[in-house]
């Protein structure tokens, strides 16, 4: 009898939980960007009733009286999707950030949604290009560098996006490292209109010293497809820190010297390949070590006879350059070394060839 009950009441939990409501919706957040003073600004959440019973909302809730709020009042059938539309009233200059809460027969914690954007005065667009165009969007610029990253910092730089397709955009940034974040603003563009996109460098999450590159793709909507024609290339340089070294130890560092840091290697005229040598001398009075040897670009090969330098030694770094995967390089062909030189830290050679 025992045993009977408790698989009656397994089986009761089991058909519970395949009947449990949920809400789901790919963005909690929609920022609105940049709205005009006392011109009240409108967005829609698209939500889901991804549960197995009618969804009933009993109340939704702002933090403040600015912000109203029109949802359905009748039950919403499973599996269907419904949208939540929210008014900002931007009677307040400055930045904004409203939450609004949905209750529901989901469960007994509101589903959080977020509003925000900034109030300015009239709208600021930017006045400059848009050379690379990414399927129906086009950007400013198609290959950043974060230079010269101290482990703990937290750069950031600008891409401005143009929708220049006939339909509302909604970007996203695919594939994603951990160390990066992406945020735009808006988060939806009408045709013709621009937003700006944000990424962060979280330097804590990177993993080795000097580079570190990587491709992230923009698409017009999520579930965009990748493609080559939408990539965007991130490079980052962390450095090592210097800044516990004593006085002494500052004295005695190894002091590197370059027969060159601009290297002329002519034109190809036909040929395949063309070679050079950098020579690195240590004018210090401790060793040199090269921590990392690496290239910005594809095309370039290097050959360094030792990566330790005793003071007073010099070491020979030969440079191939290969005509046709230079052909294809998106940026100028440069090798960046990593050294234990406090005043060196970070050493980028030029490779100049036609």
């Amino acid at each position: 009898m025992t045993n009977r009950y408790m698989v009656s009441l397994l089986l009761a939990l089991s058909v519970g939980g395949a009947q449990a409501q949920e809400i789901s919706t790919v963005n909690t957040t929609i920022d609105c960007g940049q709205v005009v003073f006392k011109q009240p600004v409108t967005a829609e959440f698209v939500l889901n009733n991804s549960g197995g019973r009618p969804l009933i909302i009993s109340d939704v809730r702002t933090d403040c009286g600015c912000t109203t709020v029109s949802y359905p009042k009748t039950a919403i059938p499973a599996g269907e999707r419904f949208k939540v539309t929210t008014t900002y009233d931007a009677k307040q200059m400055g930045h904004f950030n409203k939450q609004i809460g949905i209750y529901s027969n989901a469960g007994d914690n509101p589903m959080m949604l977020s509003l925000k954007g900034v109030v300015v005065p009239q709208i600021s667009d930017f006045q400059g290009e848009y050379p690379f165009q990414l399927g129906s969007l086009a950007i400013d610029v198609n290959d950043i560098v974060f230079d010269d990253v101290n482990r703990g910092d937290n750069p950031f730089q600008k891409i401005h996006i143009k929708n220049n397709g006939t339909e509302t955009a909604e970007p996203v940034f695919m594939h994603l490292p951990d160390y990066l974040k992406a945020e735009v603003s808006p988060s939806r563009i009408a045709p013709g209109h621009s937003a700006i996109a944000t990424i962060i460098l979280d330097s804590h999450r990177l993993r080795d010293l000097g580079l570190t590159q990587t491709s992230i793709y923009l698409g017009s909507f999520i579930g965009d497809k990748v493609s080559p024609e939408k990539e965007i290339t991130i490079s980052t340089v962390l450095l090592p820190g210097f800044e516990n070294m004593t006085e002494t130890q500052r004295v005695n560092a190894p002091k590197a010297r370059f027969s060159t840091l601009s290297l002329e290697m002519g034109s190809f005229n036909g040929k395949t390949k063309k070679n050079g040598t950098i020579k690195i001398t240590n004018e210090g009075l401790s060793p040199l070590n090269i921590r990392s040897l690496q290239m910005f670009t594809a095309g370039l090969e290097v050959s360094l006879n030792k990566t330790l330098i005793e003071p007073g030694k010099t070491a020979s770094l030969k440079v191939t350059a290969i005509a046709e995967l230079l052909n294809r390089a998106r940026s100028k062909p440069r090798i960046l070394m990593i050294t234990n030189d406090p005043e060196n830290t970070k050493v980028t050679i030029n490779i100049n060839i036609k």
